[in-house]
């Protein structure tokens, strides 16, 4: 009888390179000439990364260089989730914080859709923040890895392919 194959589908984000990315956006932020004296910053407390500055614009702005940054670091933009700006007195802010792990909605929907599109050999199971996935077929696994690396909801990694 032939053993069963396995991987996990999982949503991670290197730390430290999200750390990166925020140090050279604030270096950025705060060398660039149209940034002066706009009291424009990136800081992160804890979960959140928070971008203030004195003009709703200016914030965005600010939030775009953080996003290239990101994105140059190798962090998908699915994985980053900002709230639009909001004015507490005189200074604008977006606070935005690093998706990890699949919430229990998505996880639903991806098993749904390897259920409904996927080979009808193809086993998926809710561990946690991830997924298992398995079959009998090797083959029938890499057909469901490809029908899930245009996923949009969330930046999908597979590993421990057993």
């Amino acid at each position: 009888m032939a053993k069963e194959s396995t991987f996990d589908i999982v949503s991670k984000v290197d730390a430290q390179e999200v750390s990166n990315a925020l140090n050279q956006a604030s270096k950025e932020v705060a060398q660039r000439y149209d940034f002066k004296g706009t009291g424009a910053s990136l800081e992160q407390t804890g979960e959140l990364i928070i971008v203030t500055a004195n003009a709703e614009e200016r914030v965005k702005a600010a939030n775009d260089v953080l996003e290239s940054k990101l994105i140059k670091r190798g962090i998908s933009l699915k994985s980053y989730e900002a709230s639009e700006p909001k004015q507490s007195g005189k200074v604008y802010r977006i606070e935005g914080q690093i998706k990890e792990g699949i919430d229990q909605a998505t996880a639903k929907k991806i098993t749904k859709m390897i259920r409904d599109e996927g080979p009808k050999s193809v086993k998926a199971q809710i561990q946690g923040d991830e997924l298992r996935v398995s079959s009998k077929s090797r083959d029938d696994l890499q057909a469901v890895i490809s029908m899930l690396k245009d996923f949009e909801d969330a930046d999908l990694q597979f590993i421990n392919m057993r």
